[in-house]
């Protein structure tokens, strides 16, 4: 197992929630959309508060998938020795989770700029263009978050066949995997945001644990 790459990782995980807590900050904080009404207001407000949802966007998907990249790779090279064909997959899944990730916030962001422009001589289209933009990143990044649980529940499972994570950590991770998994189906839409606060505490968590010598030390790197 290599330090540099644990440590990383966990730089990496607490950087994921901060990333997550910004983006939830900027979202009840700070670009409120209430007065903006239908496909038309949409566009509005997304002219008005360009620069606030370029940053938004920038940090809690683009920035955020990046560290995820990391973070996966961590996880795999801790993991690997314990249960190596769950974590072939894990990490497989674990990658193609941060490209959607970074594809659905380079979506948003360029989607973002085209309608703006369009707006200023064909508002009408630009608003079917904003509203086609939104369904393709919703259901990239927004409307499900499957493939980020599935990632969440296979690490945990992983973590629980030997001590590589700690068992409470294992044990969370596998609760919020699940609420992430379900959320596939429509009518369980509402446990994303179970998911998305859950999953601050558990990228949190990790990221201490993968920064403790003393826990990087203990566990051990081959089977």
């Amino acid at each position: 197992m290599s330090p540099e790459l644990q440590k990383a990782g966990g730089f990496s995980a607490i950087a994921m929630a901060a990333c997550y807590l910004i983006g939830f900050a900027m979202f009840i904080f700070v670009l409120d959309s209430s007065g903006y009404s239908g496909p038309s207001g949409s566009v509005a407000f997304a002219a008005d508060h360009a620069f606030q949802l370029f940053l938004t966007t920038l940090v809690s998907y683009v920035l955020a998938g990046l560290f995820l990249v990391v973070l996966v790779l961590a996880l795999n090279d801790r993991l690997k020795a314990h249960a190596p064909g769950v974590m072939q997959i894990a990490t497989a899944v674990g990658i193609i989770w941060a490209a959607i990730v970074l594809v659905s916030g380079m979506l948003s962001i360029l989607g973002a700029d085209s309608v703006t422009r369009l707006a200023e001589t064909d508002p009408e289209r630009a608003a079917t263009v904003w509203l086609a933009v939104g369904i393709v990143q919703n259901v990239l990044g927004g409307g499900t978050e499957f493939v980020g649980g599935v990632w969440i529940t296979l690490v945990s499972l992983a973590g629980l066949r030997r001590r590589g994570l700690p068992r409470a950590l294992n044990l969370f991770g596998v609760f919020i995997g699940l609420a992430g998994i379900v959320t596939i189906y429509p009518d369980f839409e509402p446990l994303n945001a179970v998911f998305g606060l859950s999953q601050i505490v558990w990228f949190v968590w990790v990221g201490v644990v993968m920064l403790a010598r003393k826990s990087r030390e203990l566990m051990p790197s081959a089977a």
